[in-house]
């Protein structure tokens, strides 16, 4: 029986509030200076989620955070889990692509999510990366997308050419269109493309969006009301 995405939220959310996990929270917090302020880990995701922090100062809580998934033990579960629920709402927003983009069912695209959440998570080099969640999301989304385009391309070549695993013309140009469009969005728009079609078109709140690219709301808002407004003149030049 296969289990609901919002139902592993929910176990994720009951198994941060036991007393074992608490305990674990709290060795957390006496080895991670930047987590020593939060009494408990509602706290924590609270602040993540809808605190007035700045983007800088969540990124390195969550700097933190992976540092701990990758230390081992159960402090390092405990570090993974918070990392979970914290990225929960970029992680929803990668998973409500994928299944739009067919990537998968609804069960087979949270499984993968989850289980590259987890791979990316505690093999992130934090040198090298500037913004972990932006950074994280990022690269679980194009990881199910190359997945699945090895996948089509193994089912090419074993369909050894059979009529029926061509795409038409119209197929080949649905299968085409969000690339082709975010071509022409960052011809006129540049680099807000994906914003603006995370919003506009996939239908993602701006809050949404602001986190993955790990933006305050705020500076989503402006980039993409910013935005609009070009693809807008661009628009009536062309009428």
């Amino acid at each position: 029986m296969s289990i609901a995405w919002h139902e592993i939220r929910d176990h994720l959310m009951l198994s941060s509030s036991t007393l074992n996990f608490q305990k674990n929270f709290e060795a957390l917090r006496h080895n991670r200076e930047p987590l020593a302020q939060f009494a408990d880990p509602a706290a924590l995701l609270d602040t993540l989620h809808v605190g007035d922090r700045a983007p800088d100062e969540k990124n390195r809580l969550l700097a933190a955070l992976v540092g701990a998934a990758q230390s081992g033990g159960a402090v390092s579960d405990c570090a993974l889990t918070l990392m979970l629920l914290a990225l929960w709402p970029g992680l929803d927003a990668v998973r409500r692509r994928s299944i739009w983009r067919r990537v998968g069912t609804g069960d087979e695209v949270a499984s993968e999510i989850l289980a590259r959440a987890s791979e990316v998570l505690r093999s992130q080099d934090l040198q090298r990366v500037n913004w972990i969640a932006a950074t994280t999301l990022r690269n679980i989304e194009r990881d199910l997308i190359r997945t699945r385009q090895r996948e089509d391309r193994h089912q090419s070549l074993r369909s050894d050419g059979d009529p029926d695993e061509i795409l038409t013309d119209g197929e080949a140009s649905a299968s085409a269109s969000p690339a082709l469009l975010r071509d022409d969005l960052v011809r006129i728009i540049g680099a807000d493309a994906d914003l603006v079609i995370r919003v506009a078109v996939d239908g993602f709140s701006q809050a949404e969006v602001a986190i993955e690219m790990g933006l305050s709301e705020a500076a989503a808002r402006k980039r993409y009301q910013r935005a609009t407004r070009r693809l807008r003149d661009a628009l009536q030049e062309f009428r």
